[in-house]
């Protein structure tokens, strides 16, 4: 069973979410894919026990055989490449690797050499898997990080995996969330997180993946976000109240749970409400 955790936008509680589910299961994982910002690392505290390069394919040029051409720069989509008088200018950061470079170059002058834009790392926490990625600074593009972190999730045993996916409604979330069970939508009961959330909706609906919410600060405004899932069919699985004690217990770096029984029941029961959804 693979649970995405998204959300419109950041700062809603996501990783908060994503964290304490992962440690309301017996036997679960937590996949980081906010690899521009992955924090999941500071609440569960894994021992890493193996960390990789990520790569991209990019064009390799030999000048020596350049006639500049520029056939090259002339069919990249991307502008990574730039044919200026008789030189040729790579921009690799704007590079997708899609190769095409390479093939319509007549003296075979280009190549495909490997860049590495980030990392992923693998370890555990209370005996359970934890993978997260995380790109270099400065690189623009995540989803190649993305898909290596994915590629990970059919590797292990567990019997839940959750996925902490960037903020949004990028590339990089629709990377991270197309192969999902279940996708739990976390906002917060304002006019920005009303308006955030029925994008991660229509999102969720394009990818054909079932979904709930959880509203996280809620409040007397939680109506506003009551009123719309209940207009649009989508089921509240928990709301986590807007309290100092919540905030107290984040700023620290603990887990709810840990700190919080009637939290770490309501967890808990999350945990179960999305087994019998999905089930």
């Amino acid at each position: 069973m693979i649970i995405s955790v998204l959300s419109g936008k950041g700062g809603t509680g996501k990783t908060t979410v994503a964290t304490n589910l992962a440690c309301s299961g017996p036997k679960t994982a937590y996949i980081d894919c906010d690899v521009e910002e992955p924090n999941g690392f500071l609440f569960l505290n894994p021992a890493i026990e193996h960390r990789e390069k990520v790569n991209v394919m990019v064009p390799g040029i030999d000048k020596d055989s350049c006639l500049a051409c520029g056939m090259c720069s002339k069919w990249c989509q991307f502008h990574a490449l730039a044919q200026v008088k008789n030189n040729l200018l790579s921009f690799l950061q704007l590079c997708h690797g899609c190769g095409l470079c390479t093939l319509v170059c007549p003296e075979k002058a280009i190549t495909e050499v490997p860049r590495e834009i980030g990392v992923i790392e693998r370890g555990k926490f209370n005996n359970n898997v934890f993978i997260h990625g995380v790109l270099k600074t400065g690189e623009p593009i995540a989803v190649p990080v993305i898909d290596r972190i994915i590629e990970e999730i059919w590797k292990i045993t567990a019997d839940v995996v959750i996925i902490d996916c960037p903020p949004g409604t990028s590339c990089s979330v629709i990377a991270a969330v197309e192969k999902s069970d279940f996708c739990l939508l976390v906002t917060e009961p304002t006019p920005f997180g009303l308006h955030d959330l029925k994008i991660a909706v229509n999102l969720i609906r394009t990818l054909d993946i079932p979904a709930g919410v959880v509203v996280n600060k809620a409040d007397d405004s939680t109506r506003i976000i009551r009123g719309y899932c209940e207009a649009e069919g989508i089921p509240i699985l928990m709301e986590l109240p807007f309290s100092k004690r919540v905030a107290q217990i984040y700023s620290t770096g603990k887990l709810l749970i840990q700190e919080d029984m009637l939290l770490k029941q309501q967890f808990q029961d999350l945990m179960a409400k999305l087994e019998g959804v999905i089930s």
